[in-house]
């Protein structure tokens, strides 16, 4: 015991001392290297383009293995169902897709009323399009089927196609549902092709653009616009048919002015056996045909139509199917294919509208119970739509008594989960304000000027606040932190330090067309020089000197012109040669200009001695105030891509900076960007890949060994 105790202290002793010598060597570690500018840089990398390889030769390869990989790509059950682990996973898929299809059996029938359609063809909506999804989709959690945001968005189509009265005359029942049947499942065929093309040419990207809180936004709003087209069947009023902007507001109003009108019920059995519809009117399911229907080809009369309604609900049922799917591959470990996901959504819709189904996505509460029950994988799904298949045979005609008003509290209740997303206000206030205005902006749109229109406006104004933050980014003037070679923003280190006689400038956004102004009267505005002001000036007192000068001319030519006349004509020789002489003098002058500039340049870009401005058109000499800083270093790091107007943006800046004798460097440039620089010609005579550096801190070393600067081009003297 007493030895342990006397080992402890050394032990601790002798492991304190190496922790010491190891922090002493990393005290000691540094590194020197020289200065790398962009052409020390590719020299010393080999860096070289990348080559452009041509995807469309790819794609017209054919060989026994590419056709494989094209059958197992598009059509994934061939890759997982012969792996099915049956001993673990199929007991749980087993109960899953029976607790499934119990929920999707109301919901169909419930989805189809909010879609204008018949109850049965809700059954059917959910039988085609989940047998589909099980043998080209990719995730293995997400229940396909009747979902109440699609349903509504169809139902606002059929409603304002095949509407309840036309002329004020009510329409017969049957004909408004055979025509309202019709109109749907060639909606169902029109996004389906929608859905296939996009992910054929690979276009699962476009959702990046539908945000989370854009998502979240539509899907709340969308889900009191489902309760309110509900409250006619909760409280068995016939209400009048409102579509377009404010008709949830409208409904809501009609619905208040006749709820005195309205009717208490009971559920199945007391409807059947106290004939609530016969004695009191209570609107029910009816009649349930038992059997399959057979396919009908879409009404291609109606595309024209259709197209633009088809194209938004192909999307938001696309960005509700994948948001939902990545969620359970994320939590499960497996990937989704977003472009197969729309190519199995899509021929979901395509098949189904074949058979007289409506469009479908993915139902976020029967995701969450197949997922919760033990669901592993599509079989679920194909279990539950079998299910279906046996009510469509055999047991539909058991809920013919059902009353509407059941089915509208079973969406009612349904909604329960996006309703919640209300409190989104709360969290998106606490973590991104931006956020929380894409998110009231698509709520307040998608209420106020229903589903369709509510989508575009989110969208462009989604995409309109991306533009606006790019153009307001955070510009910082950087400083070195102490004994390191990293630069910070000044205003948020107290301890970095601007580098005497150096200008490092930065941008949190890359730079383009949007922005590109912003970036330049930024830039002038923190270096704390008035760059135009002074830039005026000077050209102001050099033309006023050049015409001093001119006029200094004119009035000896003139004297000696007087002169030549009174003296003769050997005296007009004399003259005529100082004439020549004074022009020779003026020439030399030029030169004298002129020559300093080139020196300088040539000294600067071979890192010689510093050179002096030319004499008479500096600041100094033309009483002009100077910049504190002899250099300005551009932090390009977060350039992503140039476009022109960034092109431009720069020559610009190394002009105008030139001009006010400060010499201008750019730095931390990725390869991509110094190809589009390339690309784009900006690179010349005066502005070389010796002006771009590989860091900062190298491009600052830089300019402190050359602090004189190199004028863009040599003072022109106009010549008489």
């Amino acid at each position: 015991m007493g030895l342990a105790d006397a080992s402890g202290p050394r032990d601790t002793q002798a492991l304190l001392s190496a922790t010491q010598a190891v922090e002493l060597r990393r005290r000691d570690y540094h590194m020197e290297r020289p200065l790398l500018n962009q052409e020390h840089l590719e020299e010393l990398g080999r860096w070289g383009s990348a080559p452009r390889t041509r995807q469309w030769r790819t794609w017209l390869q054919c060989s026994h293995a590419r056709a494989r990989a094209l059958l197992l790509q598009h059509l994934p059950v061939l890759v997982w169902l012969p792996r099915y682990p049956v001993r673990d996973w199929l007991l749980g898929d087993l109960l899953s897709g029976m607790s499934v299809a119990i929920m999707q059996l109301p919901q169909g029938l419930a989805y189809a009323l909010l879609a204008g359609l018949p109850p049965v063809f809700g059954l059917y909506s959910s039988f085609y399009p989940v047998f589909i999804y099980f043998l080209f989709g990719t995730s293995r959690h997400i229940s396909v089927g009747t979902f109440a945001v699609m349903s509504v968005m169809v139902g606002s189509v059929t409603e304002s196609l095949a509407p309840q009265t036309l002329n004020d005359s009510t329409i017969n029942e049957t004909t408004r549902d055979a025509e309202r049947v019709r109109v749907a499942s060639t909606l169902s065929v029109l996004v389906g092709l929608f859905q296939v093309g996009l992910g054929l040419i690979h276009f699962g990207f476009l959702v990046t653009y539908l945000s989370e809180p854009l998502v979240r936004g539509y899907t709340t709003a969308a889900a009191v616009q489902v309760f309110v087209s509900q409250l006619k069947y909760v409280f068995g009023l016939h209400l009048s048919s409102h579509s377009g902007p404010l008709s949830l507001i409208y409904t809501v109003l009609e619905v208040c002015r006749k709820l005195p009108q309205s009717k208490l019920i009971g559920a199945t059995g007391i409807s059947y056996g106290m004939g609530l519809k016969h004695i009191f009117g209570v609107d029910v399911v009816g009649n349930i045909s038992a059997g399959l229907v057979p396919p009908v080809a879409p009404n291609t009369q109606l595309f024209s139509k259709l197209v633009g309604s088809a194209f938004t609900i192909a999307v938001v049922g696309f960005a509700i199917a994948i948001s939902l799917g990545k969620i359970f591959a994320l939590r499960h470990g497996y990937r989704v294919d977003s472009n197969q996901e729309l190519v199995a959504l899509g021929l979901s819709n395509l098949i189904g509208g074949i058979f007289q189904c409506f469009p479908v996505s993915c139902s976020m509460s029967r995701s969450l119970v197949q997922e919760s029950t033990g669901g592993n994988s599509q079989v679920a799904g194909a279990i539950s739509s079998l299910f279906i298949l046996l009510i469509i045979v055999k047991l539909g005609e058991l809920f013919r008594d059902l009353p509407k008003a059941v089915l509208a509290a079973i969406i009612i209740v349904n909604l329960k989960g996006m309703l919640r997303q209300l409190s989104d206000v709360c969290s998106f206030w606490k973590a991104n304000q931006a956020d929380l205005l894409i998110w009231l902006v698509t709520f307040a749109a998608t209420i106020l000027l229903n589903l369709d229109l509510g989508l575009m406006v989110s969208v462009v104004f989604s995409l309109l606040l991306v533009v606006v933050r790019t153009q307001m980014p955070h510009y910082s003037i950087l400083g070195q932190v102490p004994d390191t070679d990293i630069y910070r923003d000044v205003a948020e280190y107290s301890e970095a330090k601007e580098v005497p006689g150096v200008k490092v400038f930065r941008s949190s956004a890359t730079v383009y067309f949007a922005n590109a102004d912003f970036y330049s009267d930024a830039l002038k505005q923190r270096c704390g020089v008035d760059v135009d002001f002074l830039i005026s000036q000077k050209k102001k007192l050099l033309k006023k000197r050049e015409q001093l000068k001119l006029k200094q001319l004119q009035k000896e030519k003139k004297l000696q012109k007087q002169a030549a006349s009174s003296k003769g004509a050997s005296v007009s020789i004399n003259v005529n040669t100082s004439l020549e002489d004074m022009r020779s003098n003026n020439v030399e002058d030029c030169k004298v200009m002129v020559s300093p500039g080139d020196k300088m340049e040539d000294a600067t870009a071979n890192g010689q001695e510093d050179s002096k401005a030319p004499d008479g058109s500096t600041l100094k000499a033309l009483g002009l105030p100077q910049p504190d800083f002899h250099s300005l270093i551009l932090d390009l790091g977060a350039l992503s891509f140039v476009d022109t107007v960034c092109l431009k943006s720069l020559k610009n800046i190394f002009h105008d900076f030139r001009d006010i004798e400060v010499e201008v460097y750019m730095a931390a440039c990725h390869s991509p960007v110094v190809s589009q620089l390339e690309a784009g010609h900006f690179f010349d005579a005066s502005i070389t890949k010796k002006h771009l550096f590989a860091s900062v801190h190298d491009a600052v070393t830089f300019a402190l060994q050359h602090p004189r600067p190199v004028p863009d081009s040599p003072v022109s003297v106009t010549r008489l």
